[in-house]
């Protein structure tokens, strides 16, 4: 396959990797705002980790921006997936905080849960 060809195909699957774990994170979000905590938003934290600890096994890049670095010389922070520059640019920022407040939210949905006997009836 010619480097073009290689590339094109990397940035489909990232971009679809992406919106997985778009799909992922977003409903996670839903979840916990509705005090849905089930095995999906579990399921959400396990994939949320494993993703988590291959940027830390690859130095905090993407295994996928490493191998399209080899057809690519551009300096764009998209050339290795199709979204917009300034939201491939800042897509770690975005998804940390919202998992930031994923984490936050879960924990006070859970707090009942681990103290019980908390609230008081009269």
């Amino acid at each position: 396959m010619r480097d073009n060809t290689l590339l094109v195909l990397i940035k489909i699957i990232h971009t679809l990797i992406w919106i997985f774990f778009n799909v992922v994170i977003f409903y996670m979000l839903y979840a916990v705002i509705a005090n849905k905590i089930d095995i999906w938003l579990w399921t959400g934290f396990g994939l949320v980790a494993l993703e988590g600890l291959t940027l830390v096994a690859f130095k905090f890049f993407c295994p996928l921006t490493l191998l399209a670095r080899r057809y690519s010389s551009s300096e764009k922070d998209n050339f290795d997936i199709y979204l917009p520059n300034w939201l491939a640019k800042y897509t770690k920022t975005i998804y940390t905080s919202i998992m930031g407040i994923i984490l936050i939210l879960t924990i006070i949905r859970l707090l009942p849960y681990l103290f019980p006997g908390g609230e008081t009836s009269n």
